[in-house]
């Protein structure tokens, strides 16, 4: 059998950033010359806010819109898709080819990787990676969420106040408590205009907010404590402080390749400094922006350029110098509040709800992790 001479370029990470990634090199790579290959440790894409929704309630069969088959990613089936968990990166040194080590001991060649590892988070969003472990996940969720009559959300970000609304509109009578330990709800990269209009739709929905405090501990004899003493009643607790970066596996890389946070070090072409064949992008990037969709996308954008160049024998060009801040948070079905933030323009329940509901749609028949990649 003859080798493969192709330029290989392989993509860690099936999330928004790497899925982008890896369907626009789909439609631009030439087959004959380039291999393209997708690394994910699900064999199913997860789509974060339908996931919130579809841990509450079976109502509407949102673990359908939650789990998105990768069938669909690549243009021209230009791709394959590998199901793996990556353990470490040996980068290619003397013009040898990297490679990918799997926790099986089996390693994957790479002439150009993309790392897009995104989050890990914990609690009810800590999803399981087969199909079938994750449905069990959902339905003991959804039982916890149905017997609860009080429920703490500890943390309020996006998350936790998405979770906080779906717990109000799916059963009225459960009081919810968003425990947040900010001066306001969600981060500094948002207006008070914004974050203020979030903290008042909150209350419309009957959500407790309580905000520069802590949950540190867990229920005792139905109540929680938190930092500053409050005494909470409590059936369930949800942890919903944010996601950490997902990137243990690139230690092998070297002490300079993650920062204090986790985060992986880029310079403004988005490769990794000392490793120009290796790129990085989505919610795993060291970046001082929030981490949303605009950022994902446009990273992606920048990597593709970029990727391209090294292929063509071209330097990295392509510069990142950030993405406007743009957010639309749901607070139940029929509430919530957006947030445009180069024109600080807020927008409540109308136009959230109605967004919210063409995204669900949408991201079922397009994939929607592809669908603003060309």
């Amino acid at each position: 059998m003859s080798q493969d001479t192709r330029k290989h370029v392989v993509v860690v990470g099936g999330g928004f950033a790497g899925a982008t990634v890896a369907r626009t090199l789909s439609k631009k790579l030439d087959r004959t010359k380039h291999k393209l290959t997708l690394v994910t440790s699900r064999p199913y894409i997860l789509n974060l806010p339908a996931a919130i929704r579809a841990t509450v309630t079976s109502e509407g069969n949102f673990e359908k819109i939650a789990m998105i088959p990768y069938d669909k990613l690549f243009h021209n089936d230009n791709g394959t898709i590998k199901v793996g968990k990556v353990t470490s990166v040996q980068p290619g040194e003397g013009g040898e080819r990297g490679r990918v080590v799997f926790s099986n001991g089996e390693t994957l060649a790479y002439d150009i990787l993309v790392l897009a590892p995104g989050n890990v988070w914990a609690g009810s969003i800590n999803f399981p990676e087969t199909q079938e472990e994750t449905l069990a996940h959902l339905e003991s969720w959804r039982n916890k969420f149905q017997n609860a009559k009080s429920v703490i959300v500890a943390g309020g970000g996006a998350v936790g106040i998405e979770y906080a609304g779906e717990v109000r509109d799916v059963f009225p009578q459960t009081k919810a408590t968003v425990v947040h330990g900010g001066r306001l709800l969600l981060n500094d990269f948002m207006s008070d205009k914004y974050r203020k209009a979030m903290e008042d739709d909150l209350h419309a929905a009957g959500v407790d907010v309580i905000l520069n405090d802590h949950v540190d501990g867990s229920i005792k004899d139905g109540t929680v404590r938190t930092r500053s003493g409050k005494v909470l009643e409590a059936d369930l607790l949800v942890t919903a402080f944010g996601g950490k970066p997902a990137t243990e596996f690139l230690q092998s890389l070297g002490p300079n390749t993650l920062a204090g946070s986790g985060h992986i070090k880029v310079d403004s072409t988005l490769q990794l400094p000392g490793h120009p064949h290796i790129f990085a992008a989505g919610d795993a990037v060291e970046w001082p922006e929030s981490k949303q969709v605009m950022p994902c996308y446009n990273q992606a954008s920048v990597v593709v350029s970029n990727v391209l160049a090294l292929l063509g024998d071209k330097p990295a060009k392509s510069t990142y110098g950030g993405s406007p801040t743009i957010i639309v948070v749901s607070n139940g079905r029929k509430r919530g509040v957006s947030y445009f933030g180069y024109l600080n323009l807020v927008l409540g329940n109308l136009f959230t709800s109605f967004v919210k509901a063409v995204l669900f749609k949408t991201t079922k028949l397009q994939f929607g992790y592809g669908l603003f990649s060309t």
